[in-house]
């Protein structure tokens, strides 16, 4: 059964609908999750619950489903994220093959640059990602 996805308007939805996205390893879902929800919300509604499957749920989906049709947003997400509590930690914790799968959608992006981001902001982006 396909996951319904409405705008969470606070931390505690957004978890609820995370934790059934990750449980489901449904990227399609977290996918539409992230199209429908305001890239500045993204620390405030991640709170202090951002996890190593989280983060990387957030970029398969991005890169499967997203960057193809709005790198911008793409670009967005990826920026308030790094904003987001635990930001720090979790990329500390992934795997040189975790990394190599956040610098595939970084290429994605530069491959899909739109008006909505530089190269320059893009290559900053990538130092913050500790690519």
């Amino acid at each position: 059964e396909k996951l319904r996805i409405s705008e969470p308007s606070n931390a505690y939805d957004f978890g609820q609908i995370i934790n059934a996205v990750n449980i489901n390893k449904d990227k399609a879902a977290c996918a539409d999750l992230l199209t429908i929800t305001d890239p500045k919300k993204l620390p405030v509604l991640l709170s202090n619950k951002l996890e190593g499957e989280i983060f990387l749920i957030f970029i398969q989906s991005l890169e499967h489903y997203v960057v193809g049709k709005d790198p911008g947003l793409v670009y967005q997400h990826l920026f308030y994220l790094s904003k987001a509590e635990r930001f720090k930690v979790v990329l500390a914790l992934l795997s040189r093959n975790e990394k190599e799968q956040v610098q595939q959608l970084f290429d994605l992006l530069s491959e899909n640059q739109n008006n909505q981001y530089s190269l320059e902001d893009l290559e900053s982006l990538k130092k913050v990602y500790e690519l």
